[in-house]
């Protein structure tokens, strides 16, 4: 037998609603320091990983207004990422996957899509910093499809838990 999300009992709902109300708290949180330290722009983002250009503040020294980040902080931000965006989906996912909303290539689509995503925006980063900043422009897409696909699956299973389940039970 299937699990489906509008028959669990209450208490593995409540479970459910409040580790995705922490979840999307915690990636509004990182969205938000994206925010504010790129603009979620093409150019911020060049800029906080592969500096910018020196500017002179007098005659004799030319000095880079923000340095390119280091290759011991990019590892630990790719590796810190990388870790947590894998526990996010892999629990996301399962927990996706017994919605009854969207079925077939689309719920697989979904689940699957996010770890690619997720890859290619931090190796877009590091293509971002060593080749040419214009892997800024596939760091944006790829975070579009990460987000995109974690709203859905998260709107599904919230839309599924307060109401596909209440009209399940209304009806028995």
């Amino acid at each position: 037998m299937e699990l489906q999300l509008y028959l669990l009992p209450r208490p593995y709902k409540q479970l459910i609603l409040a580790f995705l109300f922490l979840l999307t708290s915690a990636v509004m949180v990182g969205l938000l320091y994206v925010y504010h330290t790129t603009a979620m722009q093409s150019p911020g983002i060049e800029q906080h990983y592969a500096g910018s250009a020196a500017h002179t503040e007098n005659e004799n020294m030319d000095i880079p207004e923000h340095y390119p980040k280091p290759l011991s902080e990019m590892l630990m931000t790719t590796h810190n990422h990388l870790f947590g965006f894998a526990f996010i989906f892999v629990s996301l996912g399962f927990i996706f996957s017994m919605n009854t909303i969207i079925r077939g290539r689309w719920k697989i689509f979904l689940i699957v899509e996010p770890f690619l995503s997720t890859f290619l925006t931090f190796a877009s980063i590091w293509a971002l910093r060593y080749i040419h900043p214009l892997f800024s422009l596939v760091t944006i897409s790829m975070a579009i499809l990460t987000y995109g696909a974690y709203f859905v699956m998260t709107g599904v299973i919230v839309y599924e838990l307060l109401f596909k389940g209440n009209q399940a039970y209304n009806q028995l």
